[in-house]
């Protein structure tokens, strides 16, 4: 085995399957090169960019020829996971195939029968590790994603760290973060409860083990529910039929929660020239951009007067611990950040969440008649990926999102409810929130130090965990299931994957880390020992390649002796004589034998490509559980912005820095650019010679002749033998 170890997810949504690799020291090496705070805390998972590819559709196509998801599907991904792990380390690494809302539609018996395909194809055609198809190959519920998301989210922030309550200490022995979600057909949230609703709703919570990296556990005891039917598309159906149940039969019906002016049909689409509804014949909507009415039409949706069997209660009768705001903070994703941000993010920087201007903003922009949104919008007056579908379905979005995070799980309205008066509350609100980044009550984000949300880290986070040794073999196991007393474990126990295997004994790298070692290595002598090894490989060159051609290249750097002052000729004679400069008479440079040489191409390294182009066809993955049938909602499109080629999730070499401040609510994602190292462009490295290239020369055959007549008849055999260099380009290609 050698110093990494792979992991392989792919995220079968309903829309499309994105394949995720992961890598992670392996633990002895983890071990003997860890700090202490690294060996307290979780492995360092690591990803790139191009590691990722997503392909269409779902497999929940697949329902009536489950026959053809192997090689019809899973291929494309199977190979592009080929591609960058290595063919030693490919046996040892596992790969899971986790499905969410699509397979969740399907009927038991196609759904099985497309998972039974799918693992019987990944053993029969690829040597990954898959000893369990139940557990490698599934669809999972929306608690587990939600559960998944929560691991994924206070990973990021550092919130599992040994150090953890120096930098997120949110009071009362508290630092993790809570988890929301919002999608196209659900909506989920998981949190720890303070201490003493945890005691009180013990039962209700699902225990979470994981393992750090000296083998001691790390416990955590959670609550997770998810609501169906709360995401964006499905509330917006619901709500259109609330607003057809109270006024039946109206041709136009008069929708607050679009734009004044706007015209589409019952499912959001265009109404076209010769439909229906443009005969008259079908209700369509018309948009009267009254926001403030928008907001109390879809407040009754949250459904908070349904019986509630088991309080406390949220929403629609579902059971949920007291939330205490003072310690516990959320982060939001899918919904929550693109609501506020595709809108806003060009025009607004601020750095916290602020109801009170946010909701001030989305009143200004919903006011709007929508001509002039349609003008804005080419104009590119909010970025060129916002749309005409995604305006038209911003107001509702944000409607709702409202009503969610206030009203329905009771974040604080920040700006109103958390002011005093006397002062600009809302104001002093944003200052202080600047500077507490997380500690907010509620924050949006897409990305965390430069990584994406995914909760497919969440999963390979767990799954690297299991992979470390526990100190005994009375160990526990990693993973996670209900919170009940005693040493047994539960009957709902999931397993994060198979056993922990044995510590290698060896330390030797992986060869195809190279690249890593000299430009991405947290060392801070890598780069000056690289370019010594350099000049050391130079010098090497020059003394090898024969003393004619070092007097040539003395001489064409200046040194060549004359009529200059003496101190000049001095140092010349001296180099003369320690390179054998003879200077009896005219030199002729020899040609070097032995054929082309290779192209100073050869040595750049490769380019490193960071365009989504390559390894996205689609959609970026997310935390959204795919978006049900909604007769013409779509779900947002998530876009990630580039970042660089390399994204460590932390520095392996060196201790947890406190997680920098996310971009706040409406910021945009921030731009990398990708970086490509040569040896040939590398700062402070002249390689010798010129006249377009080490050796390379422009003289004619002519010329050559002459100088050969000039210089007398010299012997080839007598010449000294030479090593080629590989620094010395071939001068063949220069005098025929």
């Amino acid at each position: 085995m050698g110093k990494w170890r792979y992991g392989v997810i792919l995220d079968a949504g309903s829309s499309g399957t994105r394949v995720h690799i992961y890598r992670w020291l392996n633990t002895q090496r983890a071990r003997k090169e860890g700090t202490e705070v690294e060996l307290n805390s979780l492995p360092e998972l690591e990803t790139k960019k191009k590691w990722t590819l997503k392909i269409h559709p779902g497999v929940s196509t697949f329902g009536e020829k489950p026959e053809a998801v192997g090689p019809d599907h899973l291929k494309q991904l199977v190979d592009h996971a080929l591609e960058y792990i290595p063919d030693e380390q490919v046996q040892d690494t596992p790969i899971f195939l986790l499905a969410t809302a699509g397979m969740r539609l399907l009927p038991d018996i196609q759904r099985n029968q497309v998972l039974d395909n799918i693992c019987s194809y990944l053993q029969r055609n690829t040597q990954f590790q898959l000893p369990d198809c139940g557990l490698h190959i599934q669809v999972i519920p929306g608690e587990t994603e939600g559960l998944y998301g929560w691991i994924a989210a206070n990973y990021l922030l550092g919130a599992f760290d040994a150090d953890a309550a120096q930098h997120h200490g949110h009071g009362k022995d508290h630092h993790t973060y809570g988890f929301l979600d919002m999608g196209g057909a659900s909506a989920q949230i998981a949190f720890a409860p303070n201490a003493t609703e945890a005691e009180k709703h013990a039962e209700d919570l699902k225990l979470l083990r994981m393992r750090k990296v000296n083998g001691d556990p790390l416990e955590y005891k959670v609550f997770v529910t998810t609501w169906l039917g709360y995401g964006v598309n499905e509330a917006r159906r619901r709500y259109i039929d609330s607003l057809l149940t109270a006024s039946p039969g109206i041709a136009e019906l008069p929708d607050p929660c679009l734009p004044t002016g706007l015209e589409v049909t019952k499912s959001g689409h265009a109404i076209g020239p010769g439909s229906h509804e443009a005969a008259g014949k079908e209700t369509y909507l018309l948009g009267t951009g009254k926001f403030p009415e928008c907001l109390s039409k879809t407040f009754p949706l949250l459904d908070k007067d349904a019986p509630c069997l088991d309080p406390p209660c949220l929403l629609h009768g579902v059971h949920v611990p007291a939330i205490d705001f003072d310690v516990n903070h959320f982060v939001g994703v899918s919904e929550y950040w693109h609501t506020t941000h595709e809108i806003f993010e060009m025009a607004h920087k601020d750095k916290a969440y602020d109801f009170n201007t946010y909701q001030q903003r989305v009143l200004e922009f919903c006011s709007q008649d929508w001509k002039s949104i349609q003008k804005g919008v080419k104009e590119e007056k909010w970025g060129h990926k916002v749309t005409e579908e995604k305006v038209a379905e911003v107001c509702f979005k944000a409607s709702w999102l409202i009503n969610m995070l206030h009203d329905g799980i009771g974040i604080p309205r920040v700006g109103l409810e958390a002011t005093k008066g006397g002062h600009n509350g809302t104001k002093a609100v944003i200052d202080g929130a600047k500077e507490k980044g997380f500690l907010d009550p509620f924050q949006a984000v897409n990305k965390i130090n430069d990584v994406e949300v995914s909760w497919t880290l969440g999963k390979m986070v767990l799954y690297a965990a299991s992979q470390v040794p526990g100190p005994d073999d009375k160990a526990l196991a990693v993973g996670f299931g209900s919170n009940v007393a005693g040493p047994n474990l539960p009957k709902d126990f999931q397993y994060a994957g198979g056993s922990s295997i044995p510590l290698p004994s060896d330390l030797k790298d992986d060869d195809v880390d190279w690249h890593d070692k000299l430009f991405t290595s947290s060392s801070s002598r890598r780069l000056p020992g690289f370019l010594l090894f350099l000049l050391i490989l130079l010098v090497a060159a020059f003394l090898l390649c024969g003393r004619d051609r070092r007097s040539s290249l003395l001489r064409k750097a200046g040194f060549s002796p004359g009529k200059g002052n003496k101190r000049k000729n001095a140092v010349t004679n001296g180099l003369g004589k320690l390179f054998g400069n003879n200077n009896s008479g005219p030199l002729y440079e020899r040609v070097l034998e032995g054929g082309i040489g290779p192209s100073p191409s050869d040595f750049e390294l490769d380019d490193m490509n960071d365009s989504d182009s390559e390894n996205s066809n689609g959609h970026t993955s997310g935390w959204a559980t795919p978006k049900a049938n909604n007769n013409g909602f779509s779900s947002p499109v998530l876009h990630s912005s580039p970042r660089s080629a390399r994204v460590n999730v932390y520095n392996a070499n060196a201790q947890h820095p406190p997680p920098q401040p996310m971009a706040g609510y409406f910021d945009g994602p921030p731009n990398h650019a990708s970086s490509t190292h040569s040896l040939a462009t590398t700062p402070g490295l002249q390689l010798p010679g010129g006249r377009g290239g080490l050796l390379a020369r422009t003289e004619s055959r002519e010329q050559l002749a002459t100088a050969t007549l000039r210089s007398g008849s010299r012997s080839r055999a007598a010449s000294p033998s030479r090593i080629r260099s590989p620094f010395i380009a071939p001068l063949r290609e220069g005098i025929e």
